[in-house]
C-alpha cells in the first residue's frame, strides 16, 4: 500500500470515529427537549397521546455550547458565578469544605459511612459545610454523569440547601449509585427518580424543567472549573482552615466515622 493510500485509509478511520462519536452524543443528549412542529404534534397525539420532542441538545459539543450559555446561578449561593456554596448556623465558627464528584464510588462510599456523622455534627453547629463540585471523572471515564448530575444538585440547591444536602445524600446512597464506569447519572429520568426520595423535590416541576432544561448546566460546568482550580487532586478530600483532613493513614480522607471524629475534633481546636 503506498503512503498516499495509507494516509487516506487513516483519514477515513478517523473520519467513521468522528461520525460514530457524533451519533453516540446524539443518541445520549435525549435529555434537552424542545417543542416540535404543530405539524408534528398532530400526527403524534392522533397515533395515541406519544409524549413528542426533539432533543435541544441533539448534537456534537452539546457541553461546550452549554459553556457559553447564559449562566443561571442557583439561589443560596454567592460568590463569583454563584459557585460559592456554604450553608449551616451562622453560630458556626468554621467550615469544612467538602470536595466531591457525582461518579465518585469513594466519595459514595464516605456518604454510606460516616455521612450521617458529618450531618448530625453539622446540624449541631460545630460547623458550617462548603461543597465544592467536581466533574473531572467524565474526562477520565468519559461521559457527562458528573456534568449532569452537579447541574441536577444546583436545581435542587435553588429549592432549598436542605434539599441539596438530602439529594446529594441519595445520589451517593448504596440504593442509586451506579458503578464509576456506568454512566447512570446522564439520563434526566434517573436524576428525577431519585429527587422523588425527597420530600422537597418530590413531584416538584420547578426542579424537574430544571433537570430537563438543563438551567443549571452553565453553573455546573463553572463549579468544575473552582474545583480544577483549587489544587485538589481527588475525591472525597475534606479541609478546614485550609488543611487537609485525613484517616488514620495520614493521607487520604477519613473514611470511618472514628477517624472522622478524630479529624475533625483537631480540626476544630486548631
Amino acid at each position: 500500500m503506498s503512503k498516499r493510500n495509507s494516509a487516506q485509509a487513516k483519514t477515513a478511520a478517523r473520519e467513521r470515529l468522528r461520525i460514530e462519536r457524533e451519533r453516540e452524543a446524539k443518541r445520549s443528549k435525549v435529555r434537552r427537549q424542545i417543542i416540535v412542529a404543530c405539524s408534528v404534534v398532530a400526527v403524534l397525539a392522533a397515533a395515541g397521546g406519544i409524549g413528542y420532542a426533539v432533543v435541544q441538545a441533539n448534537k456534537p459539543g452539546y457541553w461546550e455550547d452549554a459553556a457559553k450559555a447564559k449562566l443561571v446561578e442557583p439561589a443560596n449561593t454567592s460568590g463569583k458565578n454563584g459557585t460559592t456554596v456554604v450553608m449551616g448556623k451562622a453560630s458556626a465558627k468554621k467550615t469544612l469544605v467538602m470536595y466531591e464528584d457525582p461518579r465518585c464510588p469513594i466519595c459514595a462510599s464516605f456518604e454510606q459511612t460516616v455521612g450521617a456523622t458529618v450531618k448530625s455534627d453539622f446540624d449541631a453547629g460545630k460547623f458550617k459545610l462548603q461543597y465544592v463540585g467536581a466533574t473531572f471523572l467524565d474526562r477520565s471515564l468519559t461521559g457527562e454523569g458528573s456534568k449532569n448530575a452537579l447541574s441536577a444538585l444546583g436545581a435542587a440547591l435553588d429549592v432549598s440547601s436542605e434539599a441539596f444536602l438530602e439529594y446529594k445524600t441519595a445520589l451517593y446512597s448504596a440504593k442509586y449509585h451506579p458503578e464509576e464506569t456506568e454512566d447512570k447519572f446522564k439520563d434526566d429520568s434517573y436524576l428525577i427518580k431519585v429527587a422523588d426520595t425527597i420530600s422537597a423535590l418530590n413531584g416538584n416541576t420547578k426542579f424537574q424543567t430544571a433537570v430537563k432544561n438543563g438551567t443549571y448546566d452553565r453553573w455546573a460546568l463553572e463549579m468544575s472549573k473552582t474545583f480544577d482550580k483549587s489544587g485538589v487532586s481527588g475525591t472525597p478530600t475534606l479541609k478546614m482552615d485550609g488543611k487537609t483532613l485525613t484517616g488514620s493513614d495520614g493521607q487520604n480522607a477519613p473514611m470511618t466515622v472514628a477517624d472522622f471524629t478524630t479529624a475533625i475534633d483537631a480540626a476544630l481546636k486548631g
